[in-house]
């Protein structure tokens, strides 16, 4: 049995994910196929590539997924800006796609086992209707075995996409939200990885866009703040999320609403070394 993730910008409202899945059902009836989401923001590689690094290492070897965000290839004769359909494999998946840097963006690209350029173009209006024509196509060979070089010419480079990095200066770190889940619950790509080897385990604060709110410690789980109240927590892929305990909408409001967070908004962490003006002042405090 076969294993396809889709991941897509359509959105549910419309026929697109079914005419999608009803063409892999027709040629694989015994496949499983995964959402992985379809509500990526349109065009937004960065999006696309957080949901995928999230849980692509949790399947098999063999999977086959499917990225259909800003899919749509750009050929034409002596243009050195084509975009061409790709599949990469890494980690024993296969990943489908457009040339226009999401491959960059998926986590450990660099150690990919080999690239094809997808270069059969020979169905009617190919071009016109890529998903129907070359990307679906694609999905169902790799499903059923066929060798990638059977696909088309591999190729060593690839287009390139450049994300946010957090900005680290002397006991400072300055992030960005980068989602925003159902909950309200914000994304910041601040690692804990980073935030420990910045803080050193000093005492710290984390600033918001609205000055009023801040946090100063990193709470284990949800239920270390009464409900309705904010924290600071690492999630399970090891990312600083700003959360309201049982803050979701309709029942107070998460995150993103009741502090104005949203994406591409600044996060500020303050570290205070032992020592500090800050910390030799809390010692002493005004009458």
């Amino acid at each position: 049995m076969s294993i396809i993730t889709l991941t897509t910008d359509l959105g549910l409202k419309d026929h697109y994910v079914a005419a999608i899945k009803a063409q892999l059902l027709s040629q694989l009836p015994a496949s499983q196929i995964v959402d992985i989401s379809h509500e990526v923001q349109p065009f937004n590689l960065a999006e696309a590539a957080y949901y995928i690094n999230n849980v692509f290492e949790d399947f098999p070897a063999g999977t086959v997924h499917f990225i259909g965000v800003d899919h749509l290839p750009h050929i034409s004769i002596g243009d050195d800006n084509n975009l061409y359909p790709l599949v990469m494999k890494l980690k024993d998946q296969f990943f489908v796609g457009c040339d226009n840097g999401i491959f960059s963006l998926i986590k450990n690209f660099e150690q990919a086992e080999k690239i094809v350029r997808i270069d059969d173009f020979s169905a009617k209006q190919a071009l016109r209707f890529p998903t129907r024509n070359i990307y679906i196509p694609t999905v169902i060979a790799l499903s059923k075995g066929i060798d990638l070089n059977e696909l088309g010419e591999e190729v060593t480079n690839i287009r390139k996409a450049f994300t946010t990095q957090p900005i680290v200066e002397k006991d400072l770190i300055k992030g960005t939200v980068i989602h925003e889940d159902k909950y309200g619950n914000v994304i910041v790509n601040i690692s804990e990885k980073l935030f420990n080897e910045v803080g050193a385990g000093n005492p710290f604060t984390i600033y918001f866009k609205n000055s009023q709110y801040f946090i100063e410690n990193i709470s284990s789980n949800y239920h270390d703040v009464p409900t309705g109240e904010k924290l600071a927590i690492f999630n399970d892929d090891g990312f600083l999320e700003i959360a309201i305990n049982k803050g979701v909408q309709g029942a107070g409001g998460g995150a993103s609403s009741l502090l104005g967070l949203h994406s591409k908004d600044t996060i500020r962490i303050e570290f205070h070394p032992k020592g500090s003006k800050d910390n030799i002042e809390a010692l002493f405090p005004q009458e």
